[in-house]
């Protein structure tokens, strides 16, 4: 067992964050890492990475049904058309994260997310353009950004989106299975693997970004 990882309820190792609050374990194990090529569940992630800024993830998970909810499911065209009487309906809504910047870039990010579909046919398809390196070595410390999340978030700011930071970004390509950084020693690790393996990309024809 290493410093990297806790021992779970079955005994196997597990990365140590998910030891940080009772949640965490079925999302270590069930979501985070594996690959998602959906618009809509990749468009809700940006969203609570969004929320997310200068939180803890522990605090949104626990209101992402609350999220879900007050943003029709993160229906990007639904969001697209948000108006200022949706504004102040969400600023009033105690379930969710109550910040006026952070639901307008959600609106203005549903907005640009739905012109990149309309250019690129997707948003997976952009978005995916950015995967790591299938066969990057386990991470063997933490880490807020790489080459890839900091192209991507040049790229979506680019396009007009707004916090899309280079550290959200990353975050988000964790969760979203574009990268895995589930540790060596970590049981989830080779099923995340395994995943990304069967995985069809949304990307027709993979295109390497223009990396710093």
């Amino acid at each position: 067992m290493t410093m990297m990882t806790i021992q779970g309820p079955d005994g196997l190792p597990r990365c140590r964050w998910c030891a940080a609050a009772p949640d965490f374990l079925r999302y270590h194990d069930t979501e985070w890492g594996f690959p998602v090529g959906d618009d809509q569940r990749l468009f809700e992630k940006l969203c609570l990475e969004t929320f997310q800024s200068g939180l803890s993830w522990r605090t949104i998970l626990a209101k992402r049904e609350n999220f879900r909810a007050a943003f029709h499911g993160f229906d990007i065209a639904r969001v697209a058309r948000f108006t200022a009487i949706d504004v102040e309906r969400l600023l009033g809504d105690q379930g969710i994260v109550r910040n006026r910047l952070k639901i307008m870039a959600v609106i203005n990010n549903a907005q640009r997310a739905a012109d990149l579909i309309d250019a690129e046919g997707s948003l997976a398809a952009c978005l995916w353009r950015y995967e790591a390196d299938p066969a990057r070595a386990a991470p063997i410390e933490a880490v807020a950004t790489s080459p890839e999340s900091v192209a991507l978030s040049a790229d979506l700011k680019r396009r007009g989106w707004s916090f899309v930071g280079p550290t959200t970004v990353y975050a988000f390509m964790q969760a979203m299975g574009l990268v895995n950084d589930h540790v060596a020693a970590c049981v989830t690790r080779a099923a995340v693997t395994r995943a990304r393996a069967a995985f069809t990309s949304p990307v027709s024809a993979v295109i390497s970004p223009n990396l710093p």
